[in-house]
């Protein structure tokens, strides 16, 4: 095999003009205009509004080359495009090779007889998918949320907008183009299945060979082990479908992160005519079993995913596309994410089902990092044409292409069908959709289709995964979706309901899937809104970065819950995030709690896809909300939780690992200027994976004696070192008055790192450490200081940074900094919230 990457030099140009501008592929067409300053750029200011006619433009790409020698010579070459955004026509030198409808699969032609010894031209002509989309909605209507015709396309259903990002439609060539020879044979598929008896694995190795001469094959196998160790084999290929029994001597299992290491085995295979290598593959592997439990129990049946036999909380997140203007990403930006998620504690990732299959490079950091990965296929929030055929035919060539380019990978740990499909039916039903009989036969094709073909494809192609039919669902169609029984839920009666954020406390689902609150980004993000000198909430700049609609009202109402609403827009985004947080905080705790109930907790959203005002706890540069520092300690594989209530206070120590935890628990009731009312100490001891109450506290006499301002203290030692401290209150910090703390900061430096180390006079509440003009990420932060206790948190020195200009430029807040104004204003947001007639149909459908 010969593969030579069509690297450039590319040019584009719009269908209809005659100057040709240099692009970069991969890539998008935005990209390629914003690197020529040809449009603004959409992220910042009003740029998209600008740039809004690139998506109904007709766009054109060139590439001259000369085909390499050695092209020349095979009997078989292929133009592969692994990836086109979306519609487009493909021409080499003039002679039309076909179309493309579909982001998500590549398309290969036979070119051997088109190319020519000398220069070569490939032109891809894209069409316009607003005008694609609008023309199939006229033809045949389907119900959805989002932009009408959507579904007709297999193009990521984001890129025409969402509750948390822009209508920017994405055109371009967005994986590689490449030119691949082959000559005798080569590898048309390959199947890596793993066999655990015990402690000894095998591997059965399973390869379909093409032929195009009968000649006498083999296959030349290599495993190499995480340690360096190598085993090779070398075994002849007389059939078509070859098949080798591969045993792993001493075998090293894959683990989730926090439950183990992640050693990997490379596993590289040659087709091979004598001496001659025909072609080749190389695949990633991580020993492990992993099976989705359901079994019946007490409360139903148990949606569970069990890793080497050890049942797994799953902790983490929804993925959504991470740029608006491109689906190609930069790696860094890939493993920032990543890395991110590993180092909140998370285990597990969603790739939400309105943007696309995970990338090669996405899937291979989750391999390493030991991040398990739910996967969704591309089907969200709308009805599709899966009575017609023709749609029917390119959605198999698309799961058959992504299955097997992503079975290999130990982090892929579930497919499933698609996203809140089931739990959106009663809004068509409400909307009144159309003719009841045509909605009757979409039912039945949507039924057919999840429930039955799309798992028949998958067990074709990967019969070792978890297939699941929809999220939120029960497991059987449109029966109990969003229930506490059975199957996954998305909770979103907090948020579009405008329930209480008490009421996560009041379900139990099996397995939370979907649930989150929106805040701001920082101030470094807020910038690149393009906002006036001292703006208002309704500053159409901030306005147009809000896309869920009643949005900025549900915002306030829910930081109403706990804080007044300040006057100045960078302490509102603070509190903003520091109430996502911990709403989401208790949510994720109670279900820890509860771990033999419910079987993981993933947050709405993990990032974002332009600078917006979202669910995310990364914003779209990759910046730490409140939410994410929040998560490093509340998705931490051990634990301390604790629960306030009016008249005791309990202690829970959450312990998601394999082993048992003893050491001290200390606690303390103390007044906010750091009287201790009352102490204990625990000598403690937490059995694995579950979550055990240490202590519940009677605090009524004293609440009784001081009112609200009391603090419940809990600190978590381990040798002579504490690991945990955490504080809870009694009364929303609204009904407080929290004093100065009196905090002092002493920074110090020690090679490239900073250790900046605070102490405190009286309670000093969500500690915030920023350095404006760097992006870093600090060890804590957002995080409450007892008075009395010196806490001490690390971060990167950055590069051109000197101890003394972040002693100079590092600025640490509390909540006690904030000026309490709370009045009329509160009270009329929170009537208006309620009254809105958009809030009352979200109450009323409890829909996300």
């Amino acid at each position: 095999m010969h593969r030579q990457i069509l690297s450039g030099p590319w040019w584009f140009r719009s269908a209809d003009g005659t100057e040709w501008l240099p692009a970069r592929v991969p890539g998008s067409v935005y990209l390629d205009l914003l690197a020529l300053g040809r449009i603004p750029d959409p992220f910042l200011g009003d740029g998209l509004r600008r740039a809004a006619w690139v998506a109904e433009t007709d766009w054109e790409y060139r590439c001259a080359f000369q085909s390499d020698f050695a092209l020349a010579a095979v009997e078989r070459v292929e133009l592969v495009c692994e990836g086109l955004d979306t519609l487009a026509e493909v021409f080499l030198n003039g002679e039309r090779l076909g179309e493309a409808r579909n982001m998500f699969r590549s398309y290969r032609w036979e070119v051997r007889d088109l190319l020519r010894p000398g220069e070569n031209t490939l032109l891809i002509r894209l069409r316009s998918p607003l005008a694609f989309v609008r023309a199939q909605h006229r033809r045949r209507p389907l119900p959805g949320l989002g932009h009408p015709g959507v579904a007709h396309l297999r193009k990521a259903p984001s890129h025409f907008g969402w509750d948390w990002g822009p209508e920017l439609p994405s055109m371009g060539i967005w994986r590689p183009v490449a030119l691949e020879g082959f000559s005798i044979a080569r590898i048309a598929d390959l199947h890596i299945r793993q066999h655990h008896h015990g402690e000894q694995v095998t591997l059965t190795l399973q390869a379909r060979v093409e032929r195009w001469r009968d000649l006498p094959l083999s296959m030349r196998i290599t495993l190499m082990g995480p340690e360096g160790d190598v085993t090779r084999w070398e075994l002849p290929v007389e059939e078509e479908a070859f098949t080798a029994e591969l045993p792993v001597l001493r075998p090293h299992r894959w683990w989730p992160h926090g439950l183990g290491e992640q050693p990997l085995y490379v596993v590289k295979t040659e087709l091979r005519s004598g001496d001659r290598l025909l072609d080749r593959r190389r695949e990633i592997l991580g020993l492990r079993t992993l099976a989705l439990q359901r079994e019946k129990d007490a409360w139903g049946e148990s949606f569970v995913f069990v890793v080497n036999g050890v049942p797994l909380f799953a902790k983490g997140a929804n993925v959504i596309p991470l740029d608006a203007r491109s689906p190609f990403v930069p790696e860094e930006d890939l493993d920032r994410l990543v890395r991110s998620a590993a180092a909140a504690g998370m285990n597990v990732l969603r790739v939400w089902g309105g943007g696309g299959y995970g990338d090669d490079r996405f899937y291979a950091l989750c391999d390493r990092y030991g991040i398990l990965v739910w996967q969704d296929f591309p089907f969200a929030c709308m009805l599709y044409p899966l009575d017609e055929p023709e749609f029917l035919e390119e959605v198999r060539a698309e799961v058959s292409e992504n299955v097997r380019r992503l079975r290999h990978h130990p982090s892929l740990a579930l497919w499933c069908g698609n996203n809140e499909i089931e739990m959106l039916w009663p809004l068509w039903r409400w909307q009144g959709w159309r003719r009841g009989a045509e909605l009757a036969r979409l039912a039945a094709a949507h039924e057919r289709f999840f429930y039955h073909t799309l798992p028949e494809w998958v067990r074709a192609e990967d019969p070792d995964r978890p297939y699941w039919p929809g999220s939120p669902s029960s497991g059987a169609f449109r029966r109990e979706v969003n229930g506490d029984r059975r199957g996954d839920a998305h909770l979103w009666r907090v948020w579009h309901g405008l329930a209480p954020t008490a009421a996560y406390r009041a379900r139990i689902p099996r397995f939370v899937s979907e649930f989150g609150l929106q805040s701001l980004p920082t101030s470094g993000t807020l910038a690149a809104f393009g906002l006036p000198p001292h703006p208002t909430l309704r500053a159409p700049a901030l306005r147009r970065r809000q896309r869920d609609p009643g949005g900025m009202q549900r915002l306030l109402y829910y930081l109403m819950e706990r804080f007044p609403i300040p006057e100045d827009l960078e302490d509102l985004a603070w509190l903003t995030q520091i109430a996502q947080a911990e709403a989401v905080r208790q949510a994720v705790e109670y279900w820890r709690r509860h771990r033999n109930r419910c079987g993981g907790a993933l947050y709405w959203q993990l990032n974002d896809a332009w600078p917006a005002i979202s669910w995310s706890s990364l914003d779209v540069y990759g910046r730490w909300k409140a939410l994410h520092y929040a998560a490093r300690r509340f998705f931490a594989p051990i634990t301390l939780s604790l629960d306030a209530q009016e008249d005791h206070a309990e202690i829970f120590l959450l312990n998601d690992t394999p082993y048992p935890w003893r050491g001290t628990i200390r606690w303390s009731l103390e007044a906010f200027e750091g009287q201790v009312l009352e102490r204990g100490e625990e000598v403690a001891e937490a059995p694995p994976l579950q979550g055990t109450l240490i202590r519940a506290v009677e605090v009524g006499a004293w609440r009784r004696r001081h009112r609200r301002a009391l603090a419940f203290v809990a600190e978590r030692w381990e040798g002579g070192t504490r690991q945990d401290l955490r504080v809870a209150l009694f009364a929303p910090e609204k009904a407080l008055r929290l004093p100065d703390p009196g905090l002092t900061v002493e920074v110090e430096a020690q090679g490239e790192t900073l250790t900046i180390t605070l102490c405190a006079r009286a309670l000093a509440r969500f500690v915030t450490l920023m350095l404006p003009g760097a992006d870093i990420v600090f060890s804590d932060n957002f995080f409450d200081l007892p008075a009395g206790r010196t806490l001490t948190v690390h971060a990167p020195l950055p590069p051109g940074w000197t101890p003394g200009a972040v002693r100079r430029a590092l600025r640490v807040r509390t909540l006690a900094d904030l000026s309490r104004r709370w009045g009329w204003k509160e009270r009329w947001f929170r009537l208006w919230g309620w009254l809105a007639p958009r809030a009352l149909l979200h109450r009323l459908l409890h829909l996300g």
